[in-house]
């Protein structure tokens, strides 16, 4: 799994490079297909449950799953680039949000406090701490910088599937849930939004947007639950830490 996770990190470093104004989303997953297949992996994404793309691209109020095509990026757009890849048989996943061009001082404080979200979630994912440590760690930290956390969709276990058990909401209550155990690997991923929590789904049955039509930024990195810090196995060279 660290070679998948290492996989994913060097894709999501190359396009974070490449987003800019004028840039269509079906470009990066151009980048993002190309890239892979020259690192030998395969996409976890594409035709998974008929999914079209390699990348899952998501601009301003889309939360997550957002299907890259001819829309383009314009200066102030915020974006959340979703990947995921098979390196001999296991799975890595990760994703980002970035600012295109300068973006307002909202958008930012909102990403900076996604993924200090995901960050706050991995520093609980450790062994004998429960499951709702790491739920309640990501909601705590978002809600007291007064943004919401998405309660429709989760972190995941991962391995030889994408989708493993268990599904890792990110709010929750501290000691509650199943006890992390060392060896344990895990998809952490906190949606956070400007205004409400609640989702809507668009026309092309797999956009997430917000429903209130507010901003949204999306983190997530791969883990591994050891004795003590969790391992990242998505961690980009840029990246958090």
């Amino acid at each position: 799994m660290r070679q998948a996770g290492r996989v994913v990190a060097t894709v999501l470093e190359i396009l974070e490079k490449h987003v800019k104004p004028g840039v269509k989303t079906k470009e990066l997953d151009e980048i993002a297909a190309r890239e892979l297949e020259k690192l030998g992996g395969k996409s976890s994404f594409k035709g998974y449950r008929g999914y079209p793309a390699s990348l899952c691209v998501s601009v301003n109020d889309q939360i997550v799953h957002g299907i890259p095509g001819e829309r383009v990026l314009k200066e102030g757009d915020i974006v959340s680039l979703d990947f995921g890849a098979i390196v001999n048989g296991f799975q890595g996943d990760s994703a980002v949000t970035v600012g295109v061009g300068k973006i307002s001082p909202e958008a930012k404080r909102l990403i900076e406090t996604a993924e200090g979200a995901l960050y706050a979630g991995i520093a609980a994912a450790r062994a004998k701490n429960r499951l709702g440590d790491i739920s309640a760690a990501i909601q705590q930290y978002a809600e007291s910088r007064r943004f919401s956390v998405v309660r429709e969709y989760t972190g995941h276990g991962i391995g030889r599937e994408m989708h493993e058990d268990p599904l890792i909401p990110n709010v929750g209550e501290p000691g509650t849930g199943p006890a992390l155990r060392k060896g344990m690997t895990l998809a952490l991923e906190p949606m956070v939004n400007a205004g409400g929590w609640r989702t809507r789904v668009g026309n092309d049955k797999w956009t997430v947007y917000t429903l209130d039509g507010s901003n949204s930024a999306h983190f997530e990195h791969t883990i591994a639950v050891t004795g003590g810090e969790a391992e990242v196995l998505t961690n980009r060279a840029q990246g958090h830490g």
